[in-house]
């Protein structure tokens, strides 16, 4: 790991130390990192009693980048082991930083939505290579409804292997008045409609990550009845592809945050961008990279975005948040924090 970006890294979480999320609160935050791993996907999930959720491990290759980066954002938040690691589909940006992750830090277990069913020589490969990792790791198939122990979270499963949950959540199943303008999406054969989508709630707050989710199956978990209710924070699915991000379910899910993990030249679509920006009761939206195909008019304001353009230095975002609702969203590349207010 380069030395520099270690320094930098840390020099950012010393700044983010004086932000007083815990000022007024006995208990420890539940800590989430979106790592940048430049159009794939890394998200560290850390509970208050130090319990470590990585979801996805980035791509293989560019000299263990990927890894690298998971492993600094692990120390930053003070785990020296992943206890699970979630992998949401067997495409190559999701799962292909295994081999590398397991070379530089400990994994406890691995969990997926079960055998690879995408009819691709390059999925093929990547499932054969992951296949060898978990043959030495505890490994777990869910399915939609099983839980994952993460000490002091609840960790839900909404989504595996192109099926979701049969009953609402609780607070869950209000009839979804966005329902009936959406348009009949086509069924998608790829590893992405089968993503393992989780909720990850601490007390009044709620995070959802459904990987790669595509559009038929979105609408599937909130149509006609929104089985999910409503969340604080939203990973936007598919790093903001326009397959992806149905306005029936984004607006279902009413998030006051979106982060969108695009890389420069990957997700970050128009479409979808727009969708999410005008979600309403939206208060931010956050992305990793400056889109270029978005362009002047659909991206957000830099202080908004971890790599503006040109820029590709492994920036990061650091969200806190606590019990009651409140959290915020650090922005590593600026060292700058917004605060969101705790719920009412």
């Amino acid at each position: 790991m380069r030395v520099s970006f270690l320094r930098k890294l840390l020099a950012v979480e010393l700044l983010a130390l004086m932000i007083s999320l815990a000022a007024t609160a006995a208990d420890k935050p539940l800590q989430i990192y979106s790592i940048d791993t430049e159009g794939g996907q890394a998200t560290l999930i850390v509970s208050p009693t130090g319990q470590s959720l990585l979801i996805d491990t980035g791509w293989p290759g560019f000299d263990y980048r990927d890894a690298d980066r998971i492993v600094a954002a692990a120390k930053l938040a003070g785990v020296s082991e992943m206890n699970y690691v979630i992998i949401t589909h067997f495409h190559r940006d999701h799962v292909g930083g295994v081999a590398q992750l397991v070379d530089r830090i400990k994994v406890g277990m691995f969990i997926d939505h079960g055998p690879n069913m995408e009819d691709s020589d390059v999925t093929r490969e990547d499932y054969a290579a992951y296949q060898k990792v978990i043959a030495k790791i505890p490994h777990r198939t869910v399915t939609p409804g099983d839980t994952i122990p993460v000490s002091g979270l609840e960790v839900e499963v909404l989504t595996a292997n192109g099926e979701h949950i049969a009953a609402p959540l609780k607070g869950a199943g209000q009839d979804n008045p966005f329902c009936a303008s959406e348009p009949v999406w086509p069924a998608d054969p790829s590893e992405n409609s089968r993503s393992l989508g989780v909720l990850v709630s601490f007390g009044k707050f709620r995070f959802i990550d459904l990987g790669d989710l595509t559009k038929q199956k979105e609408f599937a978990l909130v149509c006609p009845r929104n089985l999910v209710g409503t969340v604080d924070l939203y990973l936007a699915t598919h790093h903001g592809f326009d397959q992806s991000n149905s306005k029936a379910i984004v607006d279902a899910l009413h998030p006051r945050v979106a982060i969108m993990n695009n890389g420069a030249k990957k997700g970050g679509s128009p479409e979808a961008w727009q969708t999410v920006h005008d979600s309403p009761g939206l208060e931010d939206l956050w992305q990793s990279h400056y889109s270029i195909e978005g362009g002047p008019s659909h991206n957000e304001p830099e202080k908004f975005i971890a790599n503006p353009e040109g820029m590709s230095d492994g920036n990061y975002f650091k969200v806190i948040a606590q019990k009651d609702g409140a959290f915020a969203v650090l922005n590593s590349r600026t060292g700058e924090t917004k605060m969101y207010a705790k719920k009412q």
